[in-house]
């Protein structure tokens, strides 16, 4: 049996200190990493078409912050305002995709006068928002953004030229948009019309917000994500942990994060219980199920009467599944050959940014799979449940999804203890 050592931080010793110049540069894919409160010259070129998101799991959870005294009243430096609009931002995790998490906070003479963040592709974005609820105070304050403001017209205005109409004073800017039709043109135009603009305050953070989003703009693909649940003797297993599944437990707000999830074969023929996500007016996830020419047999109707989302079902020209495709709610890809790479393509049409491959069920229906995900490099996200539990057998045929070389390349592991289960998630 071979051994592998796997370093992680403690997950009980706090972190308070801003990400190193090394972590930016060795991290992150940008070749040119941006300095905090950076506010000369032109804006720097970030992003590479060949670059690869990484991010470390970062938390808001109680995080110190600066604060100046002045005259017996704190004063908050620009990271306080920022990690206030990441917050604000992830309320809406689950129903912004295809477009970005944004928060926005407007402040004025130390005091924030107006909060906004963007709810729902299609309706007014944070920005808007926010000055919204300023009203006639926005006017000489400070707008912080956790993401470029937008400066082309698409489904909603440009929030730049909101901004200007409003008469703010400085706008600080977390992260520049990696989306080419943004991509600093909003600094620009601030700047044009003699609004200060300071970005790449709590950068990593406000990356990490939306690393699927960036993923997608650098790559043009959703990031794909592999999950999976092993126990203390090293058994790969379907099991989840105590609660995982409730609202509230990582694996429902797993599930919400994402605008896609694959499964085996056995989520139907088995008659399991699709996943679905308990979080209050979440989204549920496409459900791409992946059929190969061994599961003629597969029992659609028995489940698709309980689906609440569509149900894609990915086969091969040898299977008889085509033949199930006709019912409500179910959509049958043939293809040639089933790979990861068509079925992301898919993905990428239907306007997702990220994919979870989720390793439960029917081993082989994911094994060539994750093989040819890991070899093209198509795979950016682990995420492993270590459960509480000493599995005697194999009964399903799993085999861990990746070898010991694979295993090596994963960087910035960060556990996490949910109830009696210990969550890992790193990047290749």
């Amino acid at each position: 049996m071979q051994f592998l050592k796997l370093s992680f931080p403690n997950p009980l010793t706090p972190s308070n200190s801003p990400p190193s110049a090394h972590f930016l540069t060795s991290v992150l894919p940008w070749h040119q990493p941006i300095k905090p409160g950076y506010n000369s010259g032109s804006v720097p070129s970030l992003y590479t078409s060949s670059g690869k998101f990484s991010r470390p799991l970062i938390s808001l959870g109680k995080r110190s912050c600066s604060v100046r005294v002045c005259c017996g009243m704190a004063e908050h430096d620009d990271s306080f305002y920022m990690r206030r609009c990441v917050e604000l931002a992830r309320t809406a995790i689950g129903c912004t995709s295809p477009n970005p998490l944004v928060g926005c906070v407007i402040v004025k003479d130390g005091k924030i006068v107006g909060e906004g963040f963007h709810p729902k592709a299609g309706q007014p974005h944070a920005e808007v928002f926010a000055l919204r609820d300023a009203g006639d105070l926005a006017e000489n304050a400070t707008a912080y953004v956790s993401l470029e403001p937008c400066n082309h017209f698409g489904r909603t205005p440009p929030c730049t030229e909101a901004l200007i109409k409003a008469k703010v004073r400085k706008v600080v800017v977390g992260m520049v948009d990696p989306n080419p039709l943004v991509a600093s043109k909003g600094i620009d135009r601030l700047r044009a019309a003699g609004i200060e603009v300071t970005f790449g305050v709590e950068e990593a953070l406000c990356k990490s917000l939306n690393e699927a989003f960036v993923h997608l703009m650098l790559t043009k693909k959703p990031l794909l994500a592999l999950r999976y649940s092993i126990s203390l003797n090293g058994q790969v297993s379907d099991h989840l942990g105590e609660g995982a599944t409730d609202s509230g437990g990582y694996y429902s707000k797993l599930l919400q994060e994402y605008d896609a999830v694959i499964l085996s074969s056995t989520s139907l023929s088995d008659k399991l219980s699709l996943p679905t996500s308990q979080e209050p007016g979440a989204n549920q996830p496409l459900r791409i199920v992946v059929a190969g020419s061994s599961n003629a047999t597969l029992d659609v109707p028995g489940v698709a009467a309980g689906v609440n989302s569509k149900l894609i079902i990915f086969t091969d020209k040898e299977s008889g599944v085509e033949s199930k495709g006709s019912l409500e709610g179910v959509e049958t890809v043939i293809l040639d050959k089933i790979n990861m790479d068509a079925i992301l393509d898919y993905c990428k049409r239907q306007g997702m940014c990220s994919v979870l491959l989720d390793f439960t069920g029917n081993a082989y229906d994911f094994e060539e799979l994750v093989k040819e995900s890991v070899e093209q490099n198509l795979l950016q996200k682990i995420l492993v449940e270590v459960l509480p539990l000493w599995c005697e057998g194999n009964d399903r045929n799993a085999r861990f999804p990746l070898d010991m070389a694979e295993v090596h390349k994963i960087k910035n592991l960060q556990p996490k203890v949910y109830n009696k289960s210990i969550i890992l998630e790193g990047h290749l």
